[in-house]
């Protein structure tokens, strides 16, 4: 599985710059007007993860596969986005579409990038922007529990929806559902205002290192825990240099790591995902699974037959695989598992599935 982020945020706040430096490309139009994005641009970037090369170089593998993220660049709403102005409805329906919203939010003075605002208020920004979202999903959920659309709503959908209506009607954190509900049943009420969010603060060049008064007092209001620091601008800078070049240049600006690695661990931390490894001659790989993933369902990721037929996992620690120098060497040592159905899979695993297809038992050919 890969997962899907939207980059969402009031217009002109450099959703599509930084959208552009994820991607590595310039698929997305980057101007100094509002709703210069109209329709959503969509970019599939591989995970960064060294432990990808260091298994190849033990199974002298012929080639490498990352898993992958998908970052989707949403048109600019604006106030009143719920009742249709600006883009809307259209807006919000592509939000709905991702697993984690990376809110993008104005952190710097500039009278040369046009503002939909009057003032440069990160604070009133996101509260905007959430306002819409809790606005669009009691619309949602007011139409869903009508008496002629309620037979066609299941029962665990009906107790979310009901619940999230009492809490937005007495104003209370509709995210405490998440502490009552499966995420995969959260996840289908395609409710907005519970999905796993990033809260991005696009700073100028000057305050990447410490933030400025606009980052202290948005931290102070929303805390540090889902927020980062990122300037678009710089993400943007970087992306065309070489790694020797990309290297000088961020030590130079006191940079520790890119703006595209902050997110993707973020994004895994918010997501619970972890990532497990297949590795030998043909190929290593990495594989992206829900954190407490057993053993079954690991195996699915690759292929169903693999989940349907599941007998046994050869498991072997990355940390391990790397010592005893691969597959062969850990078996003798003791090193590697025979794990059962009921294996919760850890990150770094490195995974060879048994599987059995009627009439023919098969040992998993995945390199």
């Amino acid at each position: 599985m890969s997962f899907k982020c939207g980059i969402v945020g009031l217009p002109n706040v450099g959703k599509s710059t930084l959208f552009n430096a994820l991607t590595n490309s310039s698929k997305a139009q980057a101007a100094n007007f509002p709703f210069c994005t109209i329709d959503p641009n969509v970019g599939v970037v591989p995970v960064p993860d060294e432990r990808l090369n260091n298994l190849s170089k033990v199974s002298n593998s012929k080639k490498i596969i990352n898993t992958t993220i998908e970052f989707v660049d949403i048109a600019g709403l604006v106030k009143g986005a719920s009742k249709g102005e600006g883009l809307g409805n259209k807006f919000l329906s592509h939000i709905r579409e991702v697993d984690a919203i990376i809110h993008m939010i104005r952190c710097f003075d500039s009278d040369d990038i046009q503002n939909v605002n009057p003032t440069v208020d990160p604070i009133r920004d996101l509260e905007i922007i959430e306002t819409e979202m809790m606005l669009a999903d009691l619309e949602s959920i007011q139409k869903r529990l009508e008496k002629s659309n309620k037979k066609n709503v299941d029962e665990e959908q009906l107790k979310i929806l009901e619940l999230a209506l009492e809490y937005i009607n007495n104003d209370k954190d509709i995210s405490v559902l998440k502490s009552q509900f499966d995420n995969k049943l959260l996840n289908e009420s395609g409710l907005l205002s519970i999905k796993p969010k990033i809260l991005v603060c696009n700073v100028d060049e000057q305050s990447i290192q410490k933030g400025n008064i606009y980052t202290k007092n948005f931290m102070e209001k929303f805390g540090k825990s889902n927020t980062l620091i990122i300037s678009a601008d710089i993400e943007n800078q970087i992306n065309g240099l070489n790694m020797d070049e990309k290297k000088n240049y961020m030590e130079m600006i006191g940079l520790k790591e890119t703006g595209l690695n902050m997110l993707i661990q973020k994004g895994y931390k918010i997501l619970e995902l972890d990532t497990y490894f297949t590795s030998g001659p043909e190929e290593t790989r990495a594989w992206t699974i829900q954190k407490n993933c057993t053993a079954p369902k690991a195996a699915g990721e690759i292929h169903t037959d693999f989940e349907k037929g599941f007998i046994r996992a050869e498991t072997v620690s990355y940390n391990d695989f790397i010592t005893n120098d691969g597959w062969v060497n850990s078996k003798t040592n003791g090193k590697m598992r025979l794990e059962g159905k009921d294996y919760i899979v850890k990150d770094g695993d490195v995974l060879n599935f048994r599987f059995n297809t009627w009439p023919n038992f098969f040992h998993t050919k995945i390199n």
